[in-house]
């Protein structure tokens, strides 16, 4: 894909590196020179210093060839004036805008656009971390869902191995937290994979 990100802070700078490590041509517009200075060295994508609102600036940045706009700087006005420029006057349809205030994702979606709050996204991490630290999860990969399950291992099963740990039928064990909060990978018929008092074992199945 074809990516411009707009704004070089923290979170514009880890989202172009991961872009670039991945394959993507990647082009990130800053007003502030000495941000873009905040690439990594292997960065190989484009770094255009100006004024995001600038028509020039943004053609000068490849947003006429864009597959896909990221908009991330810290003002959240800024941040919905350029989405609407992108998805308005240049046509792109893969809009995606930082905001940090929650009550604002309305006026975000009045207008159409993809929102990301790190805000709410961090609130959201921290409850289940303090409420349900163990509670299932759910990925999605392309058009398949995996469901993961948490099964807390009690002294009944101490010494057994990963394999046995209880599960239904249509489930794999996938990996085994430790209590000290590493994690191994299930390997398959290894006898030395065993369970002990306190591990959390994490279970998937093919869900969709």
């Amino acid at each position: 894909m074809n990516v411009l990100v707009i704004g070089c802070g923290r979170l514009g700078v880890r989202l172009a590196a991961l872009l670039d490590e991945r394959g993507h041509e990647v082009a990130v517009v800053d007003e502030v020179a000495s941000m873009l200075g905040h690439l990594p060295e292997s960065f190989s994508g484009l770094a255009v210093t100006g004024m995001p609102m600038d028509m020039s600036v943004l053609k000068s940045a490849g947003i006429e060839n864009c597959d896909a706009v990221a908009v991330v700087t810290p003002d959240d006005n800024l941040n919905i004036t350029i989405s609407q420029v992108a998805r308005e006057f240049f046509h792109i349809d893969n809009v995606v805008a930082r905001i940090s205030d929650p009550s604002r994702e309305s006026v975000f979606a009045a207008f159409g656009l993809h929102t990301v709050c790190p805000t709410k996204m961090a609130a959201t991490s921290i409850y289940n971390a303090i409420t349900e630290p163990w509670e299932s999860r759910q990925l999605t990969f392309g058009t398949a869902t995996v469901s993961f399950r948490i099964w807390s291992a009690d002294h009944a099963h101490e010494g057994r191995s990963l394999e046995e740990a209880p599960h239904f039928e249509e489930e794999t064990v996938f990996a085994v937290v430790r209590a000290n909060g590493s994690m191994e990978l299930a390997q398959p018929h290894d006898s030395h994979q065993k369970i002990t008092a306190g591990d959390h074992v994490i279970l998937a199945v093919v869900t969709d």
